[in-house]
């Protein structure tokens, strides 16, 4: 006796019904679509450079002297500002040219790549985030108007990414938070340990430096992953 069978009436696949699925399996590899208030992910390398305070550039270039922007910077009201310094190290070692960002900062401070580090004399740099200044190494910093010494400030700026608190939500991070970034690219590499900056003037941003881009050979990269690290916390 032959087994019966039954059919099952299903409506037809829809169109929507196939980007639906489409979408959960986008969202599932790449992270959901970006969400209102959300800007598209941007990658700089942040080369060495100096903030500067009233009182260091009043020595630096004389009194009541101004900064001249140069040019903006992707994150609005910062410029690179005409103006630059020479930066002496260890063993009279000195990098010249180095460029002001503005606008003024309370207190004055260097950022470097580790080789830039190297080339001043320095191998007790710190990595921190922009103002955490606290026990890093000093140096001296030469204007047109004067020398300033500075007791501490010269750190290698940690990989970051900026911010604002729609995209933190869409990610699901929290001011501190580990990210992971991923570069696809001839040489392919993730770093783990990108921290959230949380702003409301923010658009997405990740800033590394000159040594973490070379390593990632980010002038030929094709494609950015941003996540949540796993852990998130730093």
């Amino acid at each position: 006796m032959a087994a019966s069978t039954a059919t099952i009436d299903r409506p037809p696949l829809t169109r929507a019904a196939i980007e639906e699925v489409v979408r959960q399996v986008v969202s599932a590899r790449f992270g959901a679509a970006p969400a209102a208030g959300t800007n598209p992910l941007v990658v700089h390398v942040s080369a060495r450079h100096m903030h500067v305070s009233r009182a260091d550039l009043d020595v630096l270039y004389g009194p009541g002297h101004e900064l001249t922007p140069d040019r903006p910077l992707y994150q609005e009201g910062n410029y690179a500002a005409k103006e630059t310094v020479t930066l002496v190290g260890r063993r009279g070692r000195s990098i010249p040219n180095l460029r002001i960002l503005g606008p003024l900062r309370k207190e004055s401070q260097i950022e470097l790549a580790f080789t830039d580090a190297i080339l001043l004399g320095f191998d007790d740099v710190p990595v921190r985030l922009s103002g955490d200044t606290a026990g890093t190494p000093g140096a001296y910093v030469v204007g047109p108007a004067g020398m300033v010494q500075l007791k501490q400030g010269v750190i290698r700026a940690a990989i970051h990414v900026h911010m604002n608190p729609a995209e933190a939500e869409h990610y699901g991070v929290k001011q501190g938070d580990l990210m992971r970034l991923r570069v696809e690219s001839p040489a392919p590499l993730v770093f783990s340990r990108v921290v959230a900056r949380i702003d409301p003037t923010s658009r997405l941003n990740v800033h590394m430096d000159t040594d973490e881009a070379n390593a990632c050979a980010l002038h030929l990269a094709t494609e950015f992953e941003l996540s949540k690290s796993e852990g998130g916390g730093r």
